[in-house]
């Protein structure tokens, strides 16, 4: 079965995180039978038979890159099918991609609560929109305001006092292309 684990603040490369050869053979020294590093933002996909065995993967590749190189940030695990039904589920449909800098996805940490009734939420500078929660990602919408860009994360972490991590939504849909 294929994961997928989402890295927070890991950019392939730089202080305190792996090289992109680092980040496949912490996995693949760990025990996944494949690993393929998909961008440079610190997203994987990886084989492992179940979920549990995905974990310790995920648990032991990154106590792995923490000796090597120091990475103590926390990643957020998902199997392709879960990804595959979110994007059926057409999350941005009502959403003019050209009306937007970026529609994004938030994974959330499990003990993170955001309740629907809390929705939406937006930054004051309006550069930010949260409008979708299925309790264990968040989606959102981007604006571009002079020289800043909204970010979902920075305001979820702030909200909820607990890691979480993003993407833009165009990396959940050219994974599923390549991986799906």
């Amino acid at each position: 079965m294929k994961h997928v684990a989402f890295f927070r603040n890991l950019n392939l490369g730089r202080p305190k995180c792996p090289s992109k050869a680092q980040f496949e053979a912490a996995f693949l020294e760990a025990g996944a039978p494949t690993a393929s590093s998909f961008l440079t933002n610190g997203t994987i996909v990886f084989e492992a038979p179940s979920a549990a065995a995905a974990k310790k993967l995920l648990v032991t590749a990154s106590e792995t890159m923490h000796g090597e190189c120091g990475l103590v940030e926390p990643a957020f695990l998902r199997t392709v099918k879960q990804l595959a039904g979110l994007a059926k589920d057409a999350p941005f449909d009502h959403v003019d991609e050209g009306s937007v800098y970026a529609r994004c996805i938030t994974f959330l940490h499990p003990k993170a609560r955001l309740a629907p009734e809390d929705l939406p939420i937006a930054t004051p500078r309006g550069d930010c929109h949260i409008f979708a929660s299925t309790g264990a990602e968040v989606f959102s919408t981007v604006q571009k305001n002079g020289n800043t860009v909204g970010n979902p994360n920075g305001l979820l972490e702030k909200l909820l006092q607990l890691p979480a991590t993003s993407r833009n939504w165009n990396t959940v849909v050219r994974l599923l292309d390549k991986h799906g």
